[in-house]
């Protein structure tokens, strides 16, 4: 991703890289890379863009100030919740302290990436689906229903499981303007 001031600088730019990666052999994917004007000055444009499993776009703070929002891609959230299916599927006949120790290994690493400002909605989200699928592949380990929603729960404070949570600190966050 390259950022430019000035739209024929960005023009320029594009036509040499293309040049320049074919003097290695190399070519851009053209469904992977375009050019497109994202500004906070613009953003009546609704513009927004996909990079590292995030969508970025532009709106406003509490403050009414334009601030660049980040959330989970729809498209990567989905192939997490998949995996996480198949997951619970493949491991839903080990034993609960096992199960869940790993699982909060798994919710830490999700969070530790995805968890970074004004993204907290997103992380509840798969929060949320994963538990209910959690649920449901524990009550299919026998024929008769093993928990219901109030002693799921229950279960899920004893073992400690990892809550959504933003670990994005502040001084890390990227300025855009």
């Amino acid at each position: 991703m390259c950022a430019f001031q000035y739209e024929d600088d960005a023009e320029w730019f594009y036509n040499a890289l293309g040049i320049r990666l074919k003097e290695f052999g190399l070519e851009l994917a053209e469904d992977k890379t375009r050019l497109m004007r994202f500004s906070r000055l613009h953003m009546e444009d609704k513009n927004r863009f996909e990079f590292l499993g995030f969508e970025f776009r532009w709106g406003k703070s509490r403050a009414g100030k334009a601030q660049l929002q980040k959330r989970t891609s729809r498209k990567k959230l989905r192939n997490s919740l998949v995996n996480f299916n198949a997951w619970c599927k493949e491991n839903r006949g080990r034993r609960l302290r096992d199960l869940f120790k790993e699982l909060n290994a798994k919710l830490r690493g999700y969070y530790n990436y995805y968890g970074v400002r004004g993204n907290y909605k997103s992380l509840r989200e798969f929060f949320n689906h994963a538990m209910h699928l959690l649920l449901k592949w524990l009550n299919r380990r026998s024929d008769k229903k093993s928990y219901n929603w109030e002693s799921f729960t229950v279960i899920l404070k004893y073992y400690g499981i990892e809550k959504p949570r933003i670990t994005e600190k502040k001084q890390l966050q990227l300025k855009m303007f």
